[in-house]
């Protein structure tokens, strides 16, 4: 077998190539475990990365774009197009037999792995940069990202054709760039014709009779032996073939492209700050919370719009933009938040009654991602740490993150922090937000196991905890066992009169992706509603429906340092929060500039929420 070999730059941008699209596919697959419907990545769960999967796909992003870069100039200084040249030649050697066919299939597939490449960055930077449609780009990146995994079956399988092992192998044995044939340079062409001519006529003009009639063969003689005239001379100074130019080597002017072009990547995405301003007011101008935007606070606040997405409904689509209005009077600080929502979503695992008892609608809340049954929420995230992507710092992928912890019921991630706490608010549309409060959490390091989390008697959540403080909600129903998958639940409380109770939740239907009617109430409150009892149930037809929350008390403590308002109409919610710009607390963090903050929206849906890559940053007047 013929030894074969290929040029040190293609080998040495070849594997390079290689390695950023292997780490860019492999922490790729790990972030697409948390997209719902591709919950059965996770089987692939033991050859995925576990760490900085978020991190990674930046770097190896960013990589591939130089290294593309890099490949592209290469081929020109080096004088090596001709590789993926698609002619006419090339197209028509694919109706030919042996090597030249499986040659020009090999050209035709570099192009759709060209096409392909330039579809992941372009997608790939849409997504990173949040801009709409972000469901129709992700379909897009995913399919593009399955199509990298073909070329390189068919690429491999082409070269073997063409050549053997022999041409396999050559990808791993280095040469030196043979120095291509200089290209034909029409202008200098002419010139040489130029001067091969005017050399011909003077040689012939030389060689001519020159005496005239009347000298004698002697004379003539001696003249045509003399030296040309002056005049049959061409005086001009011999022509340089080629201008002398320095000839740098094409990998390293390719390196040093590529290495410009990443920098001027990271540099621009570093400038290109998300910026929430968060405007002084006077005291007497803050914002009364009552859900209504027409306070003059909103009217002067400047705006300042994210688009969320890759969550679970809102129409199908799983994306909303949310739009963001802050100001402060020096001690409390006010938000206003305004995002897109078709359905006003109230139903919090409601319970109707059936021949053989209390049946909790759900659907995905035995195993914590409950999917129809849930209210409304958004969340919004506020943290010191400026490591840009969250998904590293605050949530880890996976169905076990943890391997000293148990797995997630979920199959999916959870939320935890390697050092120091994120500050969390949680609004709920039925539970706390009917009150108005928003529930004050934070994201730590990842809490102790306790024996029923160990058996799996109660879920494992990480990190993610309630400020100290009680909070003035519940289920209103008893926790059952994990091995119980039945739908049959004992209520806490039932309503004092079954009809009042039913007018209070306002026009009934229970189709999920069909909203609550204005003034409808899905909360059970301490005064109007009695514990469960025998007697109290059997006055209850078949049919009843009662709320799945009880609302009863305040909130105490740091859980209560976050109060809100919120509105639904027209498509759309408005959520006023207040709190203190400063609490004190060591699970909060103050408001203040370069804090980073991130939101989070959820339709109808328990943990399946819309979210967005950047993160914002505050800068407070």
């Amino acid at each position: 077998m013929r030894t074969r070999k290929t040029d040190y730059g293609t080998v040495f941008l070849h594997w390079i190539l290689v390695a950023a699209l292997g780490i860019a596919f492999a922490t790729g697959l790990r972030i697409a475990t948390e997209t719902p419907e591709r919950s059965w990545l996770n089987t692939l769960d033991f050859i995925l990365p576990q760490r900085s999967a978020w991190t990674l796909h930046m770097q190896a992003s960013v990589a591939l774009v130089g290294v593309s870069i890099a490949y592209a100039i290469y081929m020109v200084r080096a004088g090596l197009k001709r590789r993926v040249q698609l002619d006419g030649m090339r197209l028509r050697g694919l109706r030919q037999s042996g090597p030249a066919r499986w040659g020009s299939f090999n050209v035709v597939l570099y192009w759709v792995f060209f096409a392909m490449m330039l579809t992941l960055i372009g997608s790939g930077a849409w997504l990173y940069l949040s801009y709409s449609a972000g469901s129709d780009v992700l379909r897009l990146h995913w399919y593009a990202t399955w199509a990298i995994p073909a070329f390189i079956v068919l690429h491999v399988l082409s070269h073997y054709a063409a050549g053997g092992a022999a041409q396999l192998l050559r990808i791993v044995r280095p040469a030196k760039l043979n120095k291509p044939p200089a290209q034909l340079d029409a202008v200098e062409l002419l010139l040489l014709l130029v001067e091969q001519t005017n050399a011909n006529a003077a040689r012939m003009q030389a060689n001519a009779p020159m005496a005239p009639p009347y000298l004698t063969d002697g004379a003539h003689d001696s003249i045509a032996s003399e030296p040309l005239a002056p005049e049959l001379i061409d005086h001009r100074p011999e022509r340089p073939r080629k201008s002398m130019e320095l000839q740098a080597n094409p990998l390293l002017v390719a390196a040093a492209v590529a290495l410009v072009s990443a920098m001027m990547v990271i540099t621009a995405d570093n400038e290109a700050t998300d910026t929430l301003h968060i405007e002084r007011i006077r005291r007497i101008d803050a914002p009364v919370l009552d859900g209504d935007t027409s306070d003059r606070a909103w009217r002067k606040a400047r705006p300042f719009s994210v688009m969320t997405a890759h969550g679970g409904n809102f129409d199908g689509a799983g994306e909303t933009k949310i739009e963001i209005r802050a100001v402060h009077d020096g001690s409390m600080a006010y938000f206003l938040f305004t995002w897109n929502d078709p359905t006003r979503s109230m139903k919090q695992l409601p319970l109707i009654k059936s021949d053989f008892g209390w049946n909790m609608l759900h659907d995905g809340h035995e195993k914590g991602d409950e999917r129809n049954y849930s209210e409304d929420k958004l969340s919004v995230l506020l943290t010191a740490s400026q490591g840009v992507l969250a998904g590293d710092n605050t949530f880890h992928s996976g169905p076990q993150p943890l391997a000293d912890a148990p797995a997630t019921r979920t199959g999916r991630g959870m939320h935890y922090t390697s050092g120091g706490y994120a500050d969390v608010w949680l609004w709920k549309a039925s539970s706390s937000g009917a009150s108005g409060w928003m529930d004050d959490m934070h994201f730590g390091p990842p809490l102790p196991v306790s024996p029923e989390q160990a058996s799996n008697a109660k879920p494992y959540h990480g990190g993610i905890a309630p400020d100290p403080g009680n909070s003035n909600y519940y289920d209103n129903f008893a926790e059952k066992p994990a091995d119980d998958e039945s739908d049959i639940v004992t209520p806490r409380r039932l309503p004092r009169s079954a009809a009042v109770g039913t007018q209070a939740l306002g026009k009934i239907d229970l189709d999920p992706e069909h909203g609550e009617s204005d003034g409808a109430r899905w909360f059970l409150t301490e005064t109007d509603s009695v514990p469960y009892v025998r007697e109290v149930d059997a006055q209850m037809p078949k049919g009843t429906i009662v709320p799945g929350v009880v609302v009863a008390g305040d909130y105490s403590g740091d859980r209560a340092d976050v109060r809100c308002a919120a509105r639904w109409a027209s498509g759309q919610w408005a959520l006023e929060i207040a709190r203190r710009i400063d609490t004190g607390s060591k699970y909060d963090v103050a408001i203040k500039s370069d804090v980073l903050m991130r939101v989070a929206a959820f339709d109808h849906s328990q943990i399946q929420h819309t979210r967005h890559l950047r993160p914002i940053r505050l800068e407070v007047e």
